[in-house]
């Protein structure tokens, strides 16, 4: 366990990649998926303002940044109409399952299952992510997932004790972060076919 003050490096690390990434957003370099970034914006508020509630003390600042991050993301992709990636239906598939996870967390009385419908929500909310960064991977930048992965980790470290309503959500996190940004630098190094980037999927103004 280290110091409970560490999160705020790990924060400090996300704003990070957080800037990276939207400055190649901005900049029409990078094309986030509206899909996976509006949920995962929705879920670390919300997640936010539980852990406020409930006290969680210094470890929700992890949370509050999985949230700001995203909506700032989104916020920049409408700035640049080449930052657009288009919306298809494996993504809206996800999208309505996600929401429909979300729901079901809202609604249930028994806080394990309540906290393991939140994770699953969060993390279907990827997929879209997932399947674009292996189809177009040079539309993504990886060290956004790289410093979220680092956040997640020095986050799990402050905690006094392991438990799975401190550990699953940020485990998870972690895990689909380091997933996703693997998965861009090993596959932006190989010669992607025209098919697979599917240029289409790009809306150009």
């Amino acid at each position: 366990m280290i110091d409970s003050r560490f999160v705020f490096l790990a924060a400090f690390l996300s704003l990070i990649g957080a800037y990276g990434y939207i400055r190649d957003t901005l900049r029409g370099v990078t094309s986030p998926n509206r899909v996976t970034w509006g949920l995962w914006g929705l879920e670390g508020i919300l997640g936010f303002v539980v852990e406020i509630q409930q006290h969680v003390g210094l470890a929700s600042v992890m949370t509050l940044m999985l949230g700001f991050v995203p909506c700032v993301v989104i916020v920049a992709s409408f700035k640049n109409p080449h930052s657009v990636w288009k919306i298809g239906r494996f993504d809206a598939f996800c999208g309505v399952i996600s929401v429909a996870g979300l729901v079901f967390w809202a609604v249930v009385n028994q806080p394990t299952i309540a906290l393991l419908s939140f994770v699953a929500a969060d993390q279907v909310a990827a997929l879209p992510t997932v399947r674009k960064s292996w189809l177009a991977p040079t539309t993504e930048s990886p060290r956004v997932f790289f410093m979220g992965f680092l956040n997640c980790g020095i986050t799990i470290l402050t905690l006094r004790h392991f438990t799975t309503a401190g550990a699953l959500f940020p485990g998870c996190v972690l895990v689909m972060d380091l997933l996703i940004g693997l998965i861009i630098v090993t596959r932006i190094g190989q010669r992607v076919t025209p098919r697979s980037c599917r240029p289409v999927s790009l809306e150009v103004a």
